[in-house]
């Protein structure tokens, strides 16, 4: 094949890739995939990361572009893997994430032929994956022919990236090597411009209300950082002097050091405080929120709408007024310069904050309890430090956690899978390598992925995992308990040993006290590879807000059936 000129289907791909700031890839190879993988890795601006499985893969992009800010990719084989990939996927497209799932497909004369193949589903239409896909992605598209391979990769890119949003990208097997034009100049837009008079008109309203409004306060949503306005939205804190407070799923979008910071607004379980200060507040912003049952604690929050302004990524609505296609950037930018400072919702706050107690690090021969463990950890949490925090028990302490300046935080709230975190936690510490990332991971969800933590010591990473041994799936026991909440119990550190082989320099640590937890965090730190700390927790020792966050959650999906007549 000669095509000095111009570029094969692959490598245009990697092109792409690169271009949209994509250094590290995760790729799982099957055989619809490796004609492709070839043609990647000829792309010298691109590193393959080979993961355990494609569910894992699939994390590690989760990961990746949580830590970039920006696109993630993923590579798998035609139905096997795809489908293997398809719950990451999902989760990625309700957390708001330009993931780019990327699968071989089969040989463009299959069908046409009425061939029977191997990893389908026994019969000849090869159409289901894209339709599946379809469902959790922003687009899916099939590349059958390589004249149209060009545009329809940058067609899918775009979409990711201007939608947040993963895209399915299938490229037919016997096409990936085969020639198309080369990559040429091409804008990837971010994000669609404002409707300038809708825009003019929200501000303006909003404006007024909030200057005549006698309490006004400010709560962040995690919608603020799929459209990058973390920073406009600090920005009206700071000049306004309004107090501050963050939804669950969007801790660490604030600065938590910021004097105008209340804590973390979750409705019955909010910090000491804050809630009472939000509920009370005669015009809430609330920029980018999520109102799911996990945010509101089972829908128990005093939100109401019709008294509130809340800015979507897309629209606006002013005491029930609905401003369509404005930014949410764009609004928040625009509105900082017409507020009037009033902190009044600050002294409120202040005047009934309760200090924190100063954390109790526990007697080095007592056993380890939640509350010591996470003393030990706070102490070591810097402006480098981001702290991945798994679904369950994690969740509640990490948001106690008092992030430092600069810190990071991620969970994934919207879609809970257990057992993200593993992957995510390899792609964030590949995607953010100045940090030290912190992974808070209970046992029962480290044993959906656990494998993905021998990728991270084949790629030389230095996460440091503390593993919340308490026996079972403590997140559950406190919404439904029953016998399949309870695990078999693991040797954790020991499979560092396992995972090493023989070329490896993963470490597993053992802490059933307050002072072994001591002696192996300060080794653990100063470790350069993987580094895991097995704690012992006792199964029934979880934060109160759980007990609480669990009774509501429960009581909300345990509603009697409405019978219709």
């Amino acid at each position: 094949m000669d095509n000095k000129s111009g570029s094969t289907v692959g490598q245009y791909l990697a092109a792409r890739l690169a271009q949209v700031g994509i250094t590290d890839y995760f790729a799982v190879p099957g055989d619809y995939n490796l004609v492709l993988l070839d043609e990647v890795l000829e792309n010298q601006d691109l590193r393959m990361i080979s993961c355990c499985n494609e569910l894992n893969a699939g994390y590690a992009a989760d990961g990746y572009a949580r830590a970039t800010g920006g696109p993630a990719a993923v590579f798998v084989t035609y139905s096997v893997g795809g489908l293997s990939l398809l719950n990451a996927v999902a989760g990625a497209y309700a957390e708001d994430l330009p993931l780019i799932a990327i699968s071989g497909g089969p040989n463009t004369n299959s069908a046409a032929e009425y061939e029977l193949l191997h990893h389908t589903l026994g019969k000849v239409d090869y159409e289901y994956q894209r339709e599946i896909f379809a469902r959790v992605t922003t687009e899916a598209v099939i590349i059958h022919h390589p004249k149209e391979a060009p545009e329809q990769i940058d067609y899918a890119i775009d979409a990711a990236l201007r939608r947040r949003k993963p895209v399915y990208l299938e490229i037919a097997c016997n096409i990936a090597d085969a020639p198309v034009s080369r990559p040429n100049p091409h804008r990837f837009d971010t994000d669609l411009p404002s409707d300038r008079e809708a825009l003019l008109a929200a501000i303006d309203h909003a404006a007024e209300l909030l200057n005549g409004a006698a309490k006004p306060c400010l709560i962040a949503g995690v919608k603020l950082r799929a459209k990058g306005a973390a920073a406009a939205f600090s920005a009206i804190s700071e000049a306004t002097g309004y107090g501050t407070a963050c939804m669950p799923n969007a801790k660490g979008l604030f600065d938590e050091q910021s004097p105008n910071y209340m804590g973390i607004y979750w409705g019955p379980v909010s910090s000491p405080g804050c809630g009472e200060i939000v509920d009370s507040s005669d015009l809430p912003v609330f920029a980018g929120p999520t109102f799911t049952d996990y945010t509101t604690t089972g829908h128990a929050a005093l939100i109401k709408p019709a008294k509130s302004i809340i800015v979507h990524p897309g629209s606006v609505h002013v005491l029930g007024q609905t401003y369509n296609r404005v930014n949410l950037t764009d609004f928040l930018t625009g509105l900082r310069p017409k507020l009037k400072a009033n902190d009044t919702s600050l002294k409120a706050f202040k005047r009934i904050e309760e200090k924190p107690a100063k954390r109790d690090h526990g007697d080095g021969d007592a056993a380890l309890t939640t509350l010591s463990l996470f003393a030990q950890i706070q102490d070591r949490l810097t402006p480098e430090t981001a702290v991945i925090a798994e679904t369950g028990d994690s969740w509640f302490n990490g948001m106690r956690l008092d992030l430092p300046s600069g810190a990071a935080f991620e969970i994934q709230m919207q879609y809970g899978s257990i057992g993200w975190s593993v992957g995510a936690t390899l792609g964030y510490c590949l995607g953010a390598q100045d940090r030290r990332v912190v992974a808070l991971i209970g046992d029962g969800s480290f044993q959906l992925t656990a494998q993905e933590v021998s990728t991270m010591i084949r790629y030389g990473l230095r996460p440091l995992i503390f593993l919340i041994n308490n026996g079972g799936y403590t997140i559950e026991v406190e919404i439904h308990d029953g016998p399949y909440n309870t695990i078999k119990n693991w040797d954790y550190a020991g499979l560092m040993a396992v995972f090493n082989a023989s070329d490896g320099n993963g470490r597993g640590w053992k802490a059933e006290t307050n002072g072994q937890l001591a002696q192996a965090m300060a080794e653990a730190w100063e470790h350069d590879g993987p580094a895991l700390i097995e704690v012992a927790i006792d199964r029934d020792d979880c934060s109160k807000t759980l007990l609480t966050w669990g009774g509501h959650v429960a009581k909300n999906n345990g509603r009697a059936a409405r019978c219709l007549p």
